[in-house]
């Protein structure tokens, strides 16, 4: 009943939200995504959130969703993630469509705070259990330090580029990296120049030939002698999860829509 409870106050908040003019004007297509039932951000801050999601979520074609809550049922964050899926059906272009959700549990019974995150349709594909991994583990210490509104940026500012990549690249290569695409354009243009600048003084055709008496010059005696192999073996450990417990997943709903997953503690 809790989970139902805390699932039906974020439904009203909902309401409430579609309601109320904000005093922030926001653009007239703009659909509420972030629902802020543990109050961790201010109105300011959940206004710009929410324009936000939308403008990078329309990039994507997916709903990028916030949803806090103080406590749910048996601490299972997933399930209760999972019914609001279903009963709010988000979707960028229909209900039940392509969705990626952070979920924020404040209060555990164990005195924790959780962060869940689900990946729905076109984030399932793309936004998968490893990539779910990493966002968790680049907004875990912004959550850790109290800092929700730039945790909440990240989160949207990472899963709207790591959809821009196929499933199978790695997102954070290095080779994707723009500082590091400059840098190398810069080295290379510095090899260019340098090369063009050491040619333009003239060839040398001198060489160690040119003074070598090849009738006197050979080689009087060579000898290639074996001493031993040492061979050293390291075993590499293996890191199999990111961020604070947990690790990347997924699961189906009770309403059977099948989704991506991450969760830990912060």
């Amino acid at each position: 009943m809790r989970r139902r409870y805390a699932l039906w106050t974020v439904l009203f908040l909902l309401a409430v939200h579609l309601a109320v003019p904000s005093g922030i004007a926001r653009a007239a297509d703009d659909k509420p995504l972030i629902f802020d039932e543990a109050n961790l951000l201010s109105p300011e801050e959940r206004d710009e959130l929410n324009a936000m999601a939308n403008e990078y979520g329309g990039e994507r074609e997916t709903d990028f969703m916030i949803l806090t809550v103080d406590r749910v049922e048996n601490d299972d964050y997933e399930t209760w993630t999972e019914n609001f899926y279903d009963e709010y059906a988000p979707g960028y272009d229909r209900r039940h469509g392509n969705t990626v959700i952070l979920t924020i549990v404040m209060s555990a019974r164990d005195g924790s705070r959780n962060v869940h995150l689900e990946g729905y349709y076109k984030a399932e594909k793309y936004l998968d259990g490893g990539r779910l991994d990493k966002i968790r583990s680049k907004i875990t210490p912004d959550l850790s330090r109290g800092n929700y509104k730039q945790a909440f940026e990240k989160y949207i500012k990472t899963a709207h580029r790591y959809m821009g990549f196929e499933p199978d690249v790695n997102p954070d290569n290095i080779l994707f990296n723009i500082w590091f695409q400059l840098g190398a354009a810069a080295a290379i243009g510095a090899i260019a120049v340098s090369v063009m600048a050491y040619r333009s003084g003239g060839r040398v055709t001198v060489d160690r030939r040119t003074y070598e008496d090849t009738s006197t010059s050979r080689i009087l005696n060579q000898e290639d002698r074996y001493i031993r192999t040492t061979v050293t073996k390291q075993k590499i450990e293996r890191n199999t999860s990111s961020g604070s417990g947990g690790g990347g997943g997924g699961g189906v709903s009770s309403g059977g829509h099948s989704h991506s997953s991450s969760s830990g503690k912060f």
